[in-house]
């Protein structure tokens, strides 16, 4: 099978982008996230976002889990595009994976805070990403310890700030 060691959620392909100790830290199954107002504010939006679709959070072996599935593409839902990129990645992520099974599909993620959409389409500048990115992934998950804090200027919204920063 084409996952066969290939264990690497979609959030976190998004958490590598964001912050790798975050990434360390979830894939040890430290989890913070049920904890967070802003979480919960995303989940609020994703359950009410385009309500009327079908087919929607469709887990694809046990891995990736799409908010929405349409004929021709997926759409994730966010709440803004402050993470732009990490966005991004995690849904060309999901267009590999399912290029992997033989589906070819388009992306669209929605920042429905802003009212806008961003199209995705799977080429070659993303797979040559998307799969250097998933070693380097691996590699983060596979450390003894969590890679160091590295203060930015997100970490205070962040839902694992106090874990990181208790000692100071």
């Amino acid at each position: 099978m084409y996952t066969e060691g290939l264990y690497i959620k979609g959030v976190e392909v998004n958490y590598y982008y964001v912050c790798k100790r975050k990434l360390w830290l979830f894939s040890k199954g430290i989890n913070f996230e049920s904890f967070n107002e802003r979480v919960k504010i995303g989940q609020i939006v994703h359950q009410t976002s385009f309500a009327r679709e079908k087919k929607r959070d469709i887990l694809i072996d046990n891995l990736i889990r799409i908010d929405i599935v349409n004929n021709s593409y997926l759409r994730e839902i966010k709440l803004t595009r402050a993470f732009e990129k990490a966005h991004i990645m995690q849904l060309v992520y999901y267009l590999y994976i399912l290029r992997k099974k033989g589906i070819k599909k388009f992306g669209i993620i929605n920042f429905v805070k802003e009212r806008r959409k961003k199209e995705i389409e799977l080429n070659e500048d993303y797979i040559r990403e998307i799969e250097c990115v998933l070693k380097e992934i691996k590699k983060i998950k596979s450390l003894k310890e969590p890679p160091r804090v590295i203060k930015t200027k997100v970490c205070s919204k962040c839902a694992y700030y106090y874990f990181c920063f208790s000692g100071e």
